[in-house]
């Protein structure tokens, strides 16, 4: 039997960091849409932990798609529902309402069209005081970027020139622009960011 599930390495170093700040923001109930799924190991790994909320993942590549519903099978996490296809700059979204929105590092892996598709795209489902979280690695204004992140956005550029580390404060602009808060921000492992907006 062909093994369709898909293993990310960096999700078992940092899943149950994002999960304590989810803990704090993520509503008691309703329905939780990630985008960019990737293999789908993070959203079984809340859903088992956050049992109430029902978990909507999303991803725009096929292989993506099967991992997800393999480990949504193989762990049979029931608050997890079929994966749907979703290009965050493609409108409108396949999905008219969410009660919170999850996107784990896609910011940085996608060209900057992507990441005012998402901004929008969230602006556009969420009711007021919904969180919209972004994880991953950002430049900083006034603050150095580690030797890590500036290799890391080095390799991602050289792999393609629309991929980088983006700027906190151009992200944040985007997501006021659009009816967001501000963020609230809070430091993680291997010089990661949580960003918490809510929709105003």
């Amino acid at each position: 039997m062909i093994e369709l599930r898909q293993y990310a390495p960096a999700t078992l170093r940092n899943r149950d960091a994002i999960l304590a700040i989810l803990r704090d923001v993520l509503p008691t109930r309703g329905r939780i849409l990630e985008i960019a799924s990737g293999t789908g190991e993070h959203v079984v790994h809340f859903a088992k932990s956050l049992p109430d909320l029902v978990f909507q993942p999303s991803d725009r590549e096929p292989r993506a798609m099967q991992s997800i519903e393999a480990w949504a099978e193989a762990t049979r996490i029931t608050n997890v529902l079929a994966p749907m296809v979703l290009d965050v700059s493609q409108t409108p979204w396949p999905i008219a309402a969410a009660d919170g929105i999850i996107c784990i590092n896609m910011v940085h892996i996608s060209p900057w069209e992507a990441t005012l598709g998402l901004v929008r795209g969230a602006a556009a489902i969420l009711p007021s005081q919904a969180p919209f979280y972004l994880y991953g690695p950002y430049k900083r204004e006034g603050f150095p970027t580690t030797a890590s992140n500036q290799a890391f956005d080095q390799d991602l550029r050289d792999r393609n020139p629309a991929w980088g580390l983006r700027t906190l404060e151009a992200v944040a602009a985007i997501a006021q622009s659009a009816g967001f808060s501000g963020p609230t921000v809070s430091e993680m492992p291997a010089n990661n960011l949580s960003l918490v907006f809510r929709r105003i």
